[in-house]
């Protein structure tokens, strides 16, 4: 403790006031009418330590008409209900480490300043719907064992729950959190409601051993997440970080101009992503997941190598990239190349260096194994189709047994899957036949003409 404690036991941690070396719970009536004449509006309140009752409670907020100014509740303990209902604190509020016995509620309350309960305790309900913190709200490693209530409540510098306990039930619907809430480390045993919630979130490393439902409007970093239940995640014109994710229940994603990162993440359930306007995924890389389906997204940039079960996906009205076409010319056999426009993976722009650099590529025989079980889940035959020719170009680029015949089929007919190409080999063909029978019937008209007359000899 940094402050003078009660004299009135070893046990009470109440903070001193002069000149009675007592604290506020264990003066007399006569000393305690004293002190509260000095607990004017907007001046400081220290009762950092002391035991709160209901009496003492009402006797402190009559005393600053509901309008007390920077007030110090470090470690302060309230046994009966705590209601800060339409207080309006003028300063700095600092509640670290205090415990609340029975019912914390501060609906409707304004905070002109900072807002601390860090460490802080909640043996039943807290609420804070509509509360209206100017500054800075933390909650950091506090522990609440019953229902937690923010919805509608306003932090114009945001808030943090870094380590917080949520034992009950915990709603921020309609929400306001300024800058951005940070959640990092958070453990929440039931149902978190965290729908329309404007601002962005981090849920790094938190876990949820309920249904957690979160829809906000800026970025969502949760990477590191531990999800025993159902997780549905909203996102609207921002991005979602979800790397390393471990979901045991469902998971679903929905993404409005948005763009989220998969990467290693672990879906033990089956599980959906959609997108709308201009959303897109950029890795799902090392992603386990037995049944994933993902609907109108952008993946012309989303990384797949090491996706553990490509033949779960299900791919629809997905857009991916293209290819580039036309004649190209190389060192290597053979010299002369042309490239037909199809749909195709980033990881293969990046093997074949087609775009920038971004990372290690993935082998030619992981993408031909990749592309082979991606075709299975696509709802369009001709991305279908493309997958397929993929798949032929990586086995031969991976030099594959028999890749002489590979070569032949891709020269030829293009695997069997371009078929115009062998339309092409046959017109060729036949132009070179007919130009040679053209050729050989002129040379054999001319040598006829030519050729002297038959010879007359006279007698």
């Amino acid at each position: 403790m940094d402050w003078l404690s009660c004299a009135h036991s070893d046990a009470c941690t109440g903070f001193s006031h002069r000149p009675f070396d007592r604290c506020l719970f264990h003066l007399t009536p006569a000393q305690r009418a004293e002190v509260l004449r000095t607990f004017t509006p907007g001046r400081l309140i220290d009762l950092r330590g002391t035991t709160i009752n209901a009496e003492l409670l009402g006797l402190v907020l009559e005393a600053t008409e509901h309008r007390p100014g920077r007030t110090r509740l470090d470690r302060a303990r309230f046994t009966c209900d705590a209601r800060f209902s339409g207080v309006a604190f003028l300063g700095d509020v600092s509640l670290d480490g205090a415990r609340f016995d029975r019912l914390a509620s501060f609906f409707g309350a304004r905070f002109e300043g900072n807002v601390s309960l860090a460490g802080a305790r909640f043996e039943r309900e807290l609420s804070f719907h509509g509360v209206r913190v100017r500054g800075h709200l933390s909650l950091d490693g506090a522990v609440l064992s019953r229902d937690a209530l923010f919805s509608q409540a306003v932090c114009g510098r945001g808030l943090s729950c870094e380590r917080t306990r949520f034992d009950g039930y915990a709603t921020f619907d309609g929400a306001s959190l300024g800058d951005a809430a940070g959640f990092r480390g958070a453990r929440f045993a039931r149902t978190l409601s965290f729908r329309k919630v404007s601002g962005g979130a981090g849920f790094d490393t938190a876990h949820f051993l309920g249904n957690a439902y979160i829809s906000l409007t800026g970025r969502l970093s949760a990477a590191h997440v531990r999800a025993d239940a159902g997780l549905d995640l909203c996102v609207n014109g921002s991005g979602a970080d979800l790397r390393h994710t471990e979901v045991f229940g469902p998971l679903a994603l929905r993404l409005t101009d948005s763009r989220a990162d998969l990467g290693n993440a672990v879906l033990h359930s089956p599980s959906s992503i959609a997108g709308r306007g201009r959303s897109a995924l950029s890795s799902l890389r090392d992603v386990r997941a037995q049944s994933l389906s993902i609907t109108g997204m952008d993946l012309s940039a989303c990384r797949f190598a090491g996706l553990a079960h490509p033949a779960g996906l299900r791919l629809k009205d997905c857009t991916f990239a293209f290819t580039p076409s036309g004649v190209r010319f190389g060192l290597r056999w053979p010299p002369l190349r042309w490239f037909s426009r199809r749909r195709s993976l980033a990881d293969e722009h990046l093997l074949r260096g087609w775009g920038p650099p971004g990372g290690t590529a993935a082998s030619a025989e992981r993408l031909a194994a990749l592309y082979a079980g991606l075709q299975a889940g696509l709802d369009d035959a001709a991305v279908a189709g493309d997958f397929a020719f993929g798949a032929m170009e990586m086995r031969r680029k991976a030099g594959a047994s028999r890749r002489w015949l590979l070569v032949l089929s891709w020269l030829v007919w293009g695997y069997g899957l371009r078929m115009g190409r062998a339309a092409a080999w046959f017109v060729l063909l036949a132009a070179i036949m007919a130009g040679a029978v053209v050729w050989t019937s002129a040379s054999h008209a001319a040598r006829r003409d030519q050729s002297p007359g038959p010879a007359f000899y006279l007698p």
